[in-house]
């Protein structure tokens, strides 16, 4: 049941109205959608590592886009890039980038009621984020109402027909991402917050963010980001609650890998390929997600090398990793985090 303050906030959505320019298909998408974009809508189909699209998708575990720098670079860090970033696909066939096989090595997808959501974690290096980068969100607003990146749209067939999603939500970083869509209606603006940009994945998103695992589930919604009983909190207020527990999920597959077959990142290619995935087990057992990265069943759980720690800024988030040889995970400490061996 949904709490009274966010019933308050329906109303209050309800009364003041969404109204949008446009809406839009992969299909009748023009050139640009907004004034300023360096990119491009009219994407077409097939894939090229050199593609200046900016449609992302979020379907299911093995076919989603992400938001990520058009060129390498130690400048190319999200805070730098917000307004120019491009699709990277796992499948190809969208026009875009598509992301190298590896480079995800934990995504965990879910459909509920109001939104669609995939979160993991990976070598992002992989995509033009550089090492090191704690990242930034990007949402279809920005400061200038045209979006981060400007003109980028998000479509979806996870509630039947392919659609634009108008509000979503993506935090993205050198090792962490989450991506949310919400489903078009007056809560869609609460259910993908954006004002939160410096609380990270596991403060805006709590989920599954376990490395070694590619599931799709079916969620509960839980709670609006940043709404708590009959408060509200505000980024900067001085006391910073806890991230909403995650929502429980139900009706998971698990996909033994994802992929495309593009290894290395760059490689020129013009065709069109579909995810390579292999199905291992359904389960219609319910059960919460975790709400930050941590360790997976078996001993290669992450088979990238990491150099530091990722951190939410002020919520040091725990980042399982192997490093020569050595299973490890970044500890979680008030000010600054270690590296501590499993194994």
């Amino acid at each position: 049941m949904l709490s009274f303050a966010t019933v308050v906030a329906s109303l209050a959505v309800l009364a003041q109205g969404q109204h949008y320019s446009a809406t839009y298909l992969p299909t009748n998408a023009p050139d640009h959608t907004e004034q300023g974009q360096t990119g491009t809508n009219k994407c077409g189909t097939g894939q090229s590592q050199n593609s200046t699209c900016q449609n992302a998708y979020i379907n299911s575990v093995d076919d989603f886009c992400l938001f990520a720098p058009p060129e390498p670079g130690p400048d190319s860090v999200i805070g730098n890039t917000e307004r120019i970033e491009v699709s990277w696909c796992i499948k190809g066939g969208y026009g875009t980038r598509v992301i190298p096989d590896g480079a995800i090595t934990g995504a965990h997808f879910v459909k509920t009621p109001d939104f669609v959501q995939i979160t993991g974690i990976g070598d992002l290096t992989k995509i033009n984020i550089p090492a090191g980068d704690e990242g930034g969100e990007l949402d279809p607003h920005g400061a200038d109402g045209n979006g981060n990146p400007i003109g980028g749209l998000v479509f979806s067939n996870a509630f039947g027909q392919l659609q634009q999603l108008h509000e979503w939500t993506n935090f993205m970083s050198s090792t962490i991402f989450c991506f949310r869509a919400c489903k078009e209606g007056p809560m869609a603006p609460k259910w993908c917050e954006h004002i939160y940009d410096v609380m990270g994945c596991a403060w805006n998103m709590p989920a599954n963010y376990n490395a070694g695992t590619f599931e799709r589930c079916a969620a509960d919604s839980g709670e609006p980001m940043g709404i708590y009983g009959a408060s509200t909190f505000h980024q900067g207020d001085p006391v910073t609650p806890a991230a909403h527990p995650a929502p429980s999920s139900s009706q998971c597959t698990t996909l033994t890998s994802i992929g495309n077959g593009l290894a290395v990142s760059g490689a020129p290619t013009s065709t069109s390929t579909s995810a390579s995935t292999t199905p291992v087990s359904s389960s219609s057992s319910s059960s919460g997600g975790s709400s930050s990265p941590s360790s997976g069943s078996g001993s290669s759980v992450c088979d990238c090398c990491y150099l530091r720690c990722f951190h939410v800024p002020f919520r040091p988030v725990a980042l399982v990793m192997m490093f020569q040889g050595q299973l490890l995970i970044c500890s979680i400490a008030d000010d600054h985090s270690d590296l501590k061996r499993l194994n």
